[in-house]
């Protein structure tokens, strides 16, 4: 259409020249038909070029459009609450976009990671929460009847047609596919404004100012920061019914002739996707979203992952797309695997002085055995609905 329209005023401006010049041939000897055809001709040029620029920024929007991630389309706001946090927030200080998915039966989980980031920073933070339609009206619920009802924040509705065509469900596997999981996937689209934003799953309790986090130092040409896995405060940890899972050939099925091709050492060092920085502006520059959905693709096709994967469908396409293009942060930001068993693998003193606690695992901190549940719980607000409790074994011995 743009090039239709380029076609078309050019085509008028040139005859319009031709008429013009055809009347100065025939009335050449007249000196007052010449100054007025010139005058014409100068004001079809303007014309033309003041048309061709008009055309030419809405070529450029265009073709920005055909290839950024912000065309994909599922995810509706709900809510927004605007308010400003009852801390003192200095209004000229940068917006920290923090995403986390909430899902109905783990909602105490998210909870709990919102009060923890918003006690321990006067920063300016908004949450932009994705959850599905039938938990939006508890989240607000819960949200507005404690005291979080101050903070800023998002709720947006998760639409699983996206992931049509790129999960399928493994009978191998325990645990059936969790759409949410998937949201980190779209964070240009979930924050479109933003040029900067953190994902967090709901498992985590943050003791340090979340600005930190944020202001993680990303290479030039890297999308994200991610905490890597052979990192100090988790070397080669093992992952029950998994296996070592720190490198690369513990996610990846290295028997796939498209895996190596990649040629990507199955030695390399994986990364936790759990807690993540992202420079939204690197990230559809690259089309990371479309990237990610390809190969999500080729696994439903060609299963491209490792068998003795532990559920964790979200990281094989991330290590894939990130392979040696990322950053990464301080260790301390992501001390995991405290779900990883029900025993205690870190000293108290050690877990003080974390910036965020990780229950990636099986064992979760609302959930009947975990370790470090009273630290998780000093955060948990209960929920006034009564729709979600705290499952503990003293409960159990009582009834």
């Amino acid at each position: 259409m743009v090039i239709l329209m380029y076609l078309l005023t050019l085509g008028a401006c040139f005859c319009l020249v031709g008429l013009k010049t055809s009347i100065y041939i025939r009335q050449k000897r007249k000196m007052s038909f010449r100054k007025v055809n010139i005058i014409v001709l100068v004001l079809a040029v303007v014309l033309f070029l003041l048309v061709l620029h008009h055309n030419f920024l809405g070529l450029s929007s265009l073709l920005r459009n055909e290839v950024s991630d912000s065309g994909i389309v599922g995810f509706q706001p709900i809510d927004f609450v605007p308010n400003v946090p009852q801390q003192a927030v200095d209004g000229r200080q940068e917006e920290i976009p923090v995403v986390i998915a909430a899902s109905e039966d783990r909602l105490g989980g998210a909870i709990a990671a919102i009060n923890s980031i918003q006690h321990n920073t006067r920063s300016n933070v908004v949450f932009y929460i994705v959850t599905l339609n039938g938990t939006a009206d508890h989240l607000r619920s819960w949200l507005s009847g404690s005291t979080l009802k101050t903070i800023r924040y998002k709720i947006v509705n998760f639409d699983t047609k996206l992931l049509e065509g790129k999960v399928k469900e493994d009978p191998d596997q325990g645990e059936s596919i969790k759409p949410l999981t998937f949201a980190r996937f779209y964070l240009p689209i979930l924050v479109p404004s933003a040029k900067k934003a953190i994902y967090m799953d709901d498992d985590v309790i943050v003791q340090g100012d979340i600005l930190a986090l944020y202001n993680t130092p990303l290479k030039p040409g890297h999308a994200a920061a991610f905490s890597e896995d052979c990192d100090s405060a988790s070397t080669k940890v093992v992952i029950r019914g998994a296996g070592n899972q720190y490198n690369y050939i513990g996610y990846l099925d290295y028997k796939k002739e498209r895996i190596r091709k990649l040629s990507m050492k199955a030695s390399t060092c994986s990364f936790n996707p759990g807690v993540f920085v992202a420079n939204l502006t690197e990230w559809k520059k690259q089309n990371i979203t479309n990237q990610l959905e390809k190969w999500m693709k080729l696994n439903v096709e060609e299963g491209l992952y490792s068998r003795t994967l532990a559920g964790s469908t979200t990281t094989p396409p991330l290590l894939i797309v990130f392979y040696q293009q990322h950053s990464t942060i301080d260790p301390m930001w992501n001390v995991r695997h405290l779900g990883s068993s029900a025993g205690k693998r870190y000293s108290p003193q050690f877990v003080k002085a974390a910036k965020l606690l990780h229950w990636n695992g099986h064992f979760k901190p609302w959930g009947r055995t975990a370790s470090y549940s009273d630290v998780w719980e000093k955060w948990y607000i209960p929920d006034p609905t009564g729709k979600f409790s705290l499952i503990r074994r003293h409960m159990e011995i009582s009834i």
